[in-house]
């Protein structure tokens, strides 16, 4: 192994430490600057209507196809070994823990992550930014805090919705397509899901909110060179966002199936 090629990895190993310290410190100013005013509420709303109402028709769609895709592969391998009355909870259960929440922080993270980058980041280059804090505004209570508070808020609800959808996808499929009886489908379900799975997935999604939220704003701030640079900032909190979530999502389950 050549000196130049361990090199590389150290200064990369050492760059990703310093960055994570960098996005550490900038969503740690947010519990600074949420509860002091002046108070965005006007552009808090219009947040909670870009990144929730304008997130509602992918997360229905992607939502009731999950649901039906899942029940149609769950029934045929526990068709295998006789237990196919057990597709309703199993399906709810993945619905609820992992998939809804997952599924629904990736989609507003490319969705919503990607915008927030975009608008700071073109903000940022066009100096908007230097205007407001000319003008004694501070840029990050103005432009981040309620980018962060109506993601952390909303993805809660778009899973939720997520899981609803998707579950009446299930039942769908599983008493109409696939002909389990009605009643059985609905007992099992009832017997085998309990609220606990479903806060499970909730506590999930707020935090994968506040992630995504900090992490589309710290990239925007983050632009420089013009055009290219909120491109490359746009492309970073997208992949990051989507990163992130599938890695905080290991350590929030074995950490929740423990007190849950």
């Amino acid at each position: 192994m050549s000196r130049s090629y361990v090199e590389k990895v150290g200064l990369s190993v050492i760059n990703s430490i310093n960055g994570l310290g960098s996005v550490s410190r900038f969503g740690s100013k947010f519990f600074y600057w949420f509860l002091k005013p002046p108070f965005r509420i006007k552009n808090l709303f219009e947040q909670f209507y870009f990144i929730g109402n304008k997130s509602l028709f992918i997360v229905c769609l992607s939502g009731s196809f999950t649901g039906m895709v899942m029940a149609y592969q769950v029934y045929f391998g526990f068709k295998l070994i006789s237990v196919d009355s057990l597709v309703g909870p199993v399906v709810a259960i993945t619905m609820a823990k992992e998939l809804g929440p997952v599924l629904t922080g990736l989609i507003v993270a490319g969705r919503a992550g990607a915008a927030m980058a975009a608008q700071i980041g073109t903000m940022k280059v066009t100096e908007q930014i230097d205007a407001l804090e000319v003008m004694g505004i501070d840029s990050f209570q103005y432009l981040a805090v309620p980018r962060i508070i109506a993601s952390t808020i909303c993805l809660p609800m778009l899973s939720c919705l997520f899981v609803l959808v998707g579950n009446i996808g299930s039942i769908l499929v599983g008493t109409k397509a696939l002909m389990i009886d009605e009643s059985l489908y609905l007992s099992k379900l009832g017997e085998f899901m309990f609220l606990p799975d479903l806060l499970q997935g909730v506590i999930k999604a707020i935090v994968f909110g506040f992630l995504i939220g900090v992490i589309g704003t710290y990239f925007g701030f983050r632009v420089t060179k013009g055009a290219e640079g909120v491109g490359k900032g746009t492309n970073l909190a997208v992949v990051w966002g989507m990163i992130s979530v599938l890695i905080i999502d290991y350590f929030l389950t074995s950490f929740l199936v423990r007190i849950l």
